[in-house]
């Protein structure tokens, strides 16, 4: 901490004292009430120099005793370390909020996360078929949609449709979805609105894929990327018309069924689709 600290505040324009200072102060205190926890709002600071110009002219009111156990620290400078240490903890928030498995498996919901390597090559298959800035929707597969979250949260917008109310925590983004009532769907989702729809129905059977296939159909503009049991090939096509692909998807957890991934479009998990894309 102490030497990104010094990188941030000092830039070459701190002189080496007043940046020890600063060093001085996390080493000896504890951080100020309202720096971790976002208590106390600080002020923004809309330029790069004013922010390093008002930590200079901050951190130089300061008392420079050596008989203080702990440097006094001005109001201003208290507020550039919020502002610090807010920046340096947001990435680490965004990774860990959608990290593949921040919220556990609950088996009796049939839910089986991918492995941290198949959740990234599905959510990069996502991103190569549409680019960049499409609209995504993810049924019943948050490990694809945690992945695109935590790879592309700036650049994709993408909506998780999912039985579980824990990933409510995702905000605007989680819409409740019961496959028992495929079409029941809030307002603003409307028919054919997104470029991709992403799918992994809970359960190997042919309701809850038959019933699944009403949601995508509703949803997508074309692209479908399925993911479901080998036994459902067939069923699958019918339904959607989508091809096995030769990339097998792999989990945390050994299933007792063999998974395969679907497309109709030309895909890079290498499917048999061999017309142009749609």
């Amino acid at each position: 901490m102490q030497t990104n600290l010094r990188c941030v505040c000092a830039r070459s324009f701190l002189t080496d004292d007043t940046s020890l200072l600063i060093q001085r102060f996390l080493i000896c205190c504890s951080p100020p009430v309202g720096i971790l926890d976002g208590g106390t709002r600080a002020v923004r600071v809309t330029s790069t120099h004013a922010k390093k110009h008002r930590a200079y002219q901050s951190v130089n009111r300061m008392s420079d005793s050596e008989e203080d156990d702990c440097p006094r620290l001005s109001a201003e400078t208290l507020a550039a370390l919020q502002e610090f240490y807010l920046e340096q903890q947001q990435p680490s928030t965004v990774t860990k909020n959608f990290a593949v498995g921040a919220i556990e498996e609950d088996w009796q919901l049939s839910q089986f996360w991918y492995s941290d390597d198949t959740a990234e090559r599905l959510a990069k298959e996502v991103i190569s078929a549409i680019g960049r800035g499409s609209k995504i929707a993810c049924i019943s597969a948050p490990s694809i949609y945690q992945k695109l979250k935590e790879l592309h949260h700036e650049d994709v917008s993408v909506v998780i449709l999912e039985y579980d109310k824990r990933f409510s925590l995702y905000g605007e983004e989680f819409i409740f979805y019961d496959y028992n009532s495929p079409l029941s769907l809030p307002d603003s989702i409307t028919p054919n609105s997104f470029d991709i729809v992403v799918a992994d129905p809970p359960y190997l059977s042919e309701e809850c894929l038959t019933k699944t296939a009403q949601t995508i159909k509703f949803l997508t503009k074309g692209r479908i990327l399925l993911c479901t049991g080998a036994v459902m090939e067939e069923l699958a096509e019918q339904l959607l018309g989508v091809k096995m692909c030769e990339f097998i998807p792999k989990h945390n957890r050994h299933l007792g069924n063999e998974f395969r991934c679907y497309v109709n479009y030309r895909s890079s998990l290498n499917s048999t689709v061999h017309t142009s894309n749609s």
